[in-house]
C-alpha cells in the first residue's frame, strides 16, 4: 500500500507541475521585441498600448469608418490592404482581434508570399476568384492551395508562409480577420531583399543557390 501511495503521490506532484508550466508563460508579443529596462524613465514601450482611463473612453474609441473604399492597386503587386488594427481603433487594445480588407487587381493582382509573426489569419472572399495557399514548416514544407470563390472561406496559420493571387479577369475583394490586435506582417521578397541595411548578397547568392549578379539585382528592385 505505500508503495502504491508513493506512485500516486508522485502522479499528483508531477501533475500539478505539469499545469503549473502550462498556465505560467509570458504574454504573446505585440510588437517585434521588446528590450528589457532597469530604468522606467527611459521606457517607451510597452506590450500593446498604455490603457485610457475607462471614464474618458467614448464610443470613436471603438470604431472605424471607410472599410467600404476600394484600395488603390496600381503598384508592383497590384494590391492594397486597408488594416484596422489597434492603429485605426484604440479599443482593440488587449482584445486580440483585428480586421483587413484586402482588393485584388484582375488577374495577377496578388498578395504576394508573407507572414504574420503574430496572428492567425482567416479569410472570406466576397467579390471574384483567388488561388490561396500556405506552406507549412520545415522538413515537409507542403503547400497546401485552394481556388476561393465568393463566400468561400480559408484559414492560414499563424506564422505560416501564405499568399493570395487574382485569377479572375475581374477585380477580387477580400476580408480577414487576424488573431491579435496586431499581427504584424512580413513580406518574403521584402524582408529578404529589401532589408536596411542590405543582406550580404554572399548569403543570399548561397541560401538562394543564384548568381551575385541576380541577387544584387533583385535587391536593387527592393
Amino acid at each position: 500500500m505505500k508503495g502504491i501511495h508513493s506512485i500516486l503521490l508522485a502522479c499528483f506532484i508531477a501533475s500539478a507541475f505539469t499545469c503549473f508550466f502550462a498556465s505560467a508563460f509570458d504574454p504573446s508579443p505585440l510588437q517585434d521585441f521588446c528590450v528589457a529596462i532597469d530604468d522606467p524613465n527611459n521606457g517607451v514601450f510597452v506590450n500593446g498600448k498604455f490603457c485610457k482611463d475607462p471614464k474618458l473612453v467614448v464610443a470613436d474609441d471603438f470604431f472605424f469608418s471607410g472599410l467600404n473604399k476600394p484600395g488603390n492597386t496600381s503598384n508592383r503587386v497590384g494590391s492594397n490592404v486597408t488594416t484596422v488594427n489597434v492603429g485605426q481603433i484604440p479599443g482593440l487594445n488587449t482584445l486580440g482581434i483585428s480586421l483587413v480588407r484586402i482588393d485584388y487587381a484582375p488577374y495577377g493582382g496578388q498578395n504576394p508570399p508573407h507572414t504574420h509573426p503574430r496572428g492567425t489569419e482567416i479569410l472570406v472572399v466576397v467579390q471574384g476568384t483567388l488561388y490561396v495557399g500556405f506552406v507549412t514548416s520545415n522538413p515537409e514544407n507542403r503547400l497546401i492551395t485552394k481556388i476561393l470563390y465568393p463566400g468561400d472561406v480559408f484559414v492560414f496559420p499563424i506564422g505560416l508562409i501564405h499568399f493570395q493571387f487574382n485569377v479572375g479577369n475581374t477585380a477580387a475583394v477580400a476580408f480577414a480577420g487576424l488573431s491579435s490586435q496586431n499581427a504584424g506582417v512580413i513580406t518574403i521578397a521584402n524582408a529578404v531583399f529589401g532589408s536596411n541595411p542590405p543582406i550580404n548578397p554572399d548569403v543570399l547568392t548561397k541560401a538562394f543557390q543564384l548568381d551575385k549578379n541576380v541577387v544584387t539585382h533583385l535587391q536593387s528592385l527592393f
